[in-house]
This record gives structure tokens, sequence and C-alpha cells, in this order.
């Protein structure tokens, strides 16, 4: 990470363990093939910016505490430790020892010195514990680390859990049973499943050396973290270049709204779906009058697959990489709704695949983004319960860790999900500001997609690059015609 000239102070308020509000009788969880290879990796670090409480920061933190008691009660295995039996076997034992809570206060920073710079300060990294912990260290330390921060106009709540026990998706089915049980809920609306059922009971195990195993990637080389922000109006019109349908700029898509609707409300123009959805919606209904309203959705680049090829043909050319380079896009999925018989949409753990696409430099920026979109809509649609269950088989044929990183310096990994309920958590005063993440498995390339804040489909990506490679992305024109400033920068 690049240093900020000036870092902001924090200090430490207090620190305790909190432990269920009862014991579990959860008894131990084996670690499945999908969770093993993230013992390599650093916990996740996420959290939220909210406006101040209505309420003292005392009482404020003796709530969370009392709510976090409680929904570790749902969540056995976030209160235990990882163990490892004599055959190599690693268990999660839930045996209630609880997880590390910190109170800390950064006064002299306000929500505008977190949102308002182009760059992601540095500061933001002061509001995690168990920084740069690798996820293997669970055997030795909590399985989760919460951490209150008082802000001078607001509070950040962020979470620290270890990745080989939870993926994105079981990370804000926890964050938001905490938000609901803060708020008053007396039964969670999404109670985890604990089946150990990820494609099958795997014999396989992973040796390491003493110690454990070690991160995959330089955790102090320089780069640059910047969140970019693309409105629904963006993220449709990139899709429609994707899917070769006609292109509106999204200036005419704005022109047009009121005389449009205005069609819709006499009757000249069906209403779509019922009811007037945006301006948008009409100059696709538009597009679609020449006999393209009717879309086959198995054939049809999303809108995020076109948002990702967006992105690796403009990073690829910010690298000014030889036009024989072969250059990879890594994307993880979420496996729960691919395998058959499907998974609970709620299973706690990880339940992941990486799908790989690769293309040489030459081939990406020679050809349009249609092409680019197929060639990653081509790998996800393939990627089925017989694809599921081939990945695993060839990882029990040779166990590893997930190797994180960009050795080659032409690889892009996109993690998390704008999918994911980020703003879904109102612990009583609404919702957050904003969502930021910690320094953890942050390396030139690692790309996190967030849902945007005013909802819609709006997307931001949190993007680390080596410093060179963004400041030539700033000035991609194909790129940035897309970005514009978020809702939640326009709140400071």
């Amino acid at each position: 990470m690049s240093p900020s000239p000036c870092p902001p102070s924090l200090s430490v308020i207090s620190k305790c363990t909190v432990y269920p509000a009862q014991k579990s009788t959860l008894g131990n969880l084996k670690l499945s093939v999908s969770d093993l290879p993230m013992l390599s990796c650093m916990y996740i670090q996420k959290g939220v910016l909210f406006t101040r409480p209505p309420m003292s920061i005392n009482a404020f933190v003796a709530l969370l505490k009392q709510g976090l008691a409680q929904t570790l009660t749902h969540f056995p295995p976030l209160s235990g430790r990882l163990v490892t039996d004599a055959s190599g076997y690693v268990y999660i034992s839930c045996n209630d020892s609880g997880v590390h809570f910190v109170h800390a206060n950064a006064g002299d920073l306000t929500i505008r010195d977190i949102l308002s710079p182009s760059d992601v300060p540095d500061s933001v990294k002061l509001f995690f514990t168990f920084d740069e912990t690798v996820s293997y260290e669970g055997h030795f330390r909590p399985i989760v680390a919460v951490q209150v921060t008082e802000l001078a106009d607001g509070v950040f709540v962020g979470c620290t859990v270890n990745h080989a026990v939870t993926d994105g998706t079981s990370f804000w089915n926890f964050f938001n049973s905490l938000a609901e049980v803060c708020r008053g809920v007396k039964r969670i609306s999404r109670p985890p499943d604990f089946t150990r059922n990820y494609v099958k009971d795997s014999q396989a195990v992973l040796e390491f050396a003493d110690g454990g195993p070690k991160v995959s990637f330089d955790a102090n080389a320089p780069i640059r973290e910047r969140i970019f922000h693309f409105s629904r109006e963006a993220i449709q019109e990139l899709k429609a270049r994707a899917n070769g349908r006609t292109l509106i700029p999204i200036a005419e898509i704005i022109g047009k709204q009121s005389n449009d609707e205005l069609k819709i409300k006499k009757g000249e123009l069906p209403c779509p779906n019922g009811r007037i959805t945006s301006s948008l919606d009409i100059l696709l209904l538009l597009r679609g009058a020449g006999g393209e309203n009717t879309v086959d959705r198995s054939k049809e680049i999303s809108s995020f697959q076109a948002l990702s090829s967006q992105l690796w043909r403009s990073v690829t050319r910010a690298r000014k990489l030889n036009p024989g380079k072969e250059t990879t896009f890594r994307m993880a999925v979420n496996c729960r709704h691919r395998i058959e018989p499907r998974m609970d949409p709620y299973y706690f753990g990880n339940a992941i695949q990486s799908i790989r696409t690769a293309a040489t430099a030459g081939e990406l920026l020679s050809r349009d983004l249609q092409w680019c979109a197929g060639l990653l809509h081509g790998n996800v649609v393939v990627h089925d319960d017989a694809t599921v269950r081939k990945g695993v088989e060839a990882w029990e044929q040779e166990p590893r860790v997930f190797p994180l990183g960009n050795p080659d310096g032409a690889s892009i990994t996109m993690g998390s999900s704008p999918r994911f309920p980020m703003y879904d958590n109102d612990f009583g005063w609404g919702r957050p500001v904003a969502v930021r993440s910690g320094r953890a498995n942050k390396f030139d390339g690692k790309i996190s997609a967030f849902p945007g804040r005013e909802g819609g489909g709006s997307v931001d990506l949190e993007v680390c690059l080596a410093p060179e490679t963004m400041s030539a992305l700033e000035a991609d024109t194909e790129f940035m015609q897309y970005v514009s400033a978020s809702t939640a920068r326009s709140l400071c």
C-alpha cells in the first residue's frame, strides 16, 4: 500500500472476548475441499460505515457486544477454533472459545475523509484487527474479530473472519444477522445450514511445514486502491454493447426520459412490466421493438460479465503488455446452486470455485467487447454440476492451497459479488453510507465487486493495481466514460 503522508491516529479504548449467549451443541465440523485451500489466504476483512448513531458510543458498543453474543449462538463455528487431528484432517471445533472485540477511537477522521479522496485512504486499514493474519492461524487465535471505531461524525463496524471458515455468502449472512439481532429481531431471517455437504466427504489432506502456510504474494508491494462506481444506466449500456444491441449513449437516455414517459402515460407506448421503471427500460423496449424484445437469457451476456470484460480489456491496455502475452481473468463463483442436488443457499462455509479465462493481450485489444465478454460468459455457463465435481476430483488428486497473486503481471482476480447484501445492515438507525475492506488479500490485479449504495443494479469495483497501471487506467477514456460519482460520496 502507498503510505499516507500523515497517518491518522487511532486509540484503542478497550479489548475483550465475547462469548456466545448459549453453549454450542454442534461439535466438530470438518473443513471441505473448498475450505481447505483457503488456509493460506488472509482473514476476510469487510466493514460498513455509518453516520453517528442516535445513542452514545458506549451504549452502541454495549448493544453490539450483546447482539454479537446472541448472534454467535446461531453461528457456533465462529466462536470456535481450528484443530488438526492425527490423520491430518482439519476441523472447526465449536468449543465456545469466543471472538475478539475491539472498541477504538479515530476522532480526527470524518466520513468525508474516508469517502472523498479518489484513492481509498490508508486510514481505512486502521478499522480492522488481525491485520494480515493467515487463516491457518485459526488454530491459535479467534476465528472472528470485530472492531468498532468511532469517527468525528460516524462509526465504522469492521469484521475480520477466517477465510477457511467462511466465504463471502456466509460472511454477509453472519453480518446481516448481527444487524438484525441488534435491531431487535427475535429470530434471524436466514438461519445458516451446517450440513457438511459440499459435493462429498473428501479424504484428501493438506500437509504444511511447521508454522503453517504463507501467503503466495508480496503483501508489501506498492499498489493503489480505488473505488470505481458504475450506475445502473452505465452497466446497462455496457450490457447492450456486449450483447451486440444498438448502443444509445447515456446522455441520450437521460434526455429522452420525460418525452418517453409522457408517451407511455398517453398509451402511445406499452408500459414495461406494467410500470415505468426508468427511462433506460423504455429505451431498451424501443430497441427491442424491431423484433429483439425476446431475449434468450441462457445466451445473453450478463451485466456483470460485460463490466468485467471492459475492466479486463482496459487494465490489459493500461499494463502495456506484449501482444503475445497471455492474460488471465479469474472469477470466483458460488457453487451452491450449481451442483445437484442444490445446496441450501445459506450453507455455511466455502462453496466457491475459481473460473479461469485466458486470452492474449493482442486478442483482447484487437477484438471488441462482445468477443471478450463472450469468453467470460461461455466459461460461466458451462460451469455446471459436472464441472464443479470435476474440479473437486482434480483437487483431490493434487491437494494445494489457493494461489492468490499476480506473479506474471498479467492477471486479474475478481472476488466478492455485487449480489451480496452488503447494505442490508441496519443496526437501528439506517443503512450504511459505504462498504470498505482492509488490506487483506490485496495485490496488483485484485478486484472486489460491491453493490452500489443506490441499488438497482449499480456496482462499485474496488480496484487494486500497481501505481503506474492505475494512472494509465484513469486515463483510459473507454473505461472512464462509464465511471460516475457514487451516492456514498455525494453524502459527504
